[in-house]
Formats: structure tokens, C-alpha cells, sequence
């Protein structure tokens, strides 16, 4: 028996005339990359003033690294149970991932054993807010402000959800999203935000 992970067949024809309506917008425009539209609204719904579309989640991930100056010999602690881009693009600055086992009952990273993996190469933390459940995302804000830290929030499977009453992604230094087509909010094709 076959279990289908992601329908995006229905998923189109419950919103076609929608789509069609956009996408015939876009082809009669001729403006097909550049114009900002949905950065310009994706961090209004967020909370942010600002937002920059990348390729991917991973290279959002990377991009927000390497603006705060990871590189190696730097650590990145992060949650053990996220998908292998979080500790990619932590490799990809030349930093090393230090895991962090999860939380039995958020199955995020483990708020209570941040502070025995911090060590002083310790640079941030990239809470991973997972099938849409945030992290506890104000007491690893709260450690990393403690210790000097930068806190990098790994969204890429939480568009619109929230801690505490405020939205995931507007608590640390910056957010990362995953557009991809089987996520909470995906694209028609890949793509990525920080």
C-alpha cells in the first residue's frame, strides 16, 4: 500500500482559479524575479521589517550564518533530531554543530541542556521550530543573551506559528524558512527565506 506524504494535486485544485489568476498576473507582467511582492508581505505576516528570498531553506540558514560571522573554530549548538540542513549550513560556514538532545514533550531542542554544550567557541544557537510546534524560544533567547550569544531560528517548517502570543522568527537575530513544496507555506518549485 502506498501512503502519499504530500498531495500537491489536491492541494492545486482546491485553489486553482487562485493560482491560474496569479500565475497568468506574473506571465503578463514579465516580472518574474526582482520585484518583492512577496518578501514585502511575508514579513509583514511575520513581524519583521525586512525579508530577502533566497534558493532554498538551507541557503537561508547559510546566508543568516555567515551575516554573523561564523566561520571555524566556531560552535553552532542546535537541536539533535532536525533535518541535516540546519547542521549543513553550520558546516558549510566552517563552524561544527553541537547537538543538543530534544524535549520529550516539545520534541525541540532541550532548553535545559543548552548551557552544558556552551563552550568558549560557542558563537549561537539554531533552535529548530519543528511540524510547526515552536521551540521554547524565549528561554533559548534568554540563554544566548546571557552568555553573548546569537540565536539564528530555524522556521523552515513553521510559517505562522507562535510562542507565547509572538510569532516564531521574530525572537532571535534572524529567521530561516524553507519554501519547499511539502512545507507549512510551499513554493512551486524550491525556495527560501531569511
Amino acid at each position: 500500500m502506498r501512503v502519499q506524504f504530500v498531495d500537491l494535486k489536491a492541494q492545486y485544485a482546491a485553489i486553482k482559479p487562485e493560482i491560474d489568476e496569479a500565475l497568468a498576473g506574473i506571465l503578463d507582467s514579465c516580472h518574474f524575479i526582482g520585484h518583492g511582492g512577496f518578501e514585502k508581505e511575508f514579513a509583514g505576516y511575520i513581524g519583521r521589517k525586512h525579508c530577502l528570498g533566497v534558493a532554498n531553506g538551507t541557503d537561508a540558514l547559510f546566508c543568516a550564518m555567515k551575516a554573523i560571522g561564523l566561520g571555524p573554530g566556531d560552535e553552532v549548538i542546535t537541536a539533535a533530531n532536525t533535518f541535516i540542513a540546519t547542521a549543513e549550513a553550520i558546516s558549510l560556514t566552517g563552524a561544527t554543530p553541537v547537538f543538543v538532545d530534544n524535549d520529550p514533550v516539545y520534541y525541540n531542542i532541550d532548553v535545559d541542556k543548552i548551557e552544558a554544550a556552551i563552550t568558549p567557541r560557542t558563537k549561537a544557537i539554531a533552535p529548530v521550530h519543528l511540524y510547526g510546534q515552536p521551540a521554547r524560544i524565549d528561554k533559548v533567547v534568554a540563554i544566548a543573551r546571557e552568555h553573548g550569544l546569537k540565536v539564528i531560528e530555524d522556521a523552515a517548517q513553521a510559517h505562522g506559528a507562535a510562542w507565547q502570543g509572538q510569532n516564531v522568527g521574530t525572537w532571535g537575530d534572524a529567521a530561516c524558512y524553507s519554501f519547499y513544496p511539502g512545507k507549512n507555506l510551499g513554493a512551486y518549485g524550491d525556495a527560501g527565506a531569511v
